[in-house]
């Protein structure tokens, strides 16, 4: 599977639904020490993450989604048998209020 190297929090909120439907684990990473109001993040931390099953796709994000996106490569050889994917916009961009539902 292919994934880009950025995710909208619509694209993120719509693949985490359709993907988890199929087995696949989609996680919200806080790479900055502030989570997301009213979103299921976890802290990053390399142990744990390499732990997660093959497959599996972090989406990791920080204040405006810049230093996420160019560590990105960072993460995707830090965890190569995992999707690494930065959220455009960072946490300054997340709406606690945006929810996405089935067409």
């Amino acid at each position: 599977m292919e994934f880009p190297n950025e995710w909208t929090q619509k694209e993120f909120l719509q693949n985490k639904k359709k993907l988890e439907a199929e087995g696949i684990e989609v996680l919200l990473i806080d790479t900055i020490l502030l989570p997301i109001e009213n979103a299921d993040t976890i802290i990053y931390n390399p142990f744990e993450l390499k732990n997660k099953p093959e497959g599996s796709i972090f989406v990791f994000y920080c204040d405006s989604g810049k230093a996420t996106l160019n560590r990105l490569q960072e993460y995707k050889k830090k965890f190569p048998k995992h999707h690494c994917i930065s959220l455009r916009g960072g946490r300054g961009y997340w709406r606690k209020s945006m929810t996405v539902f089935d067409d």
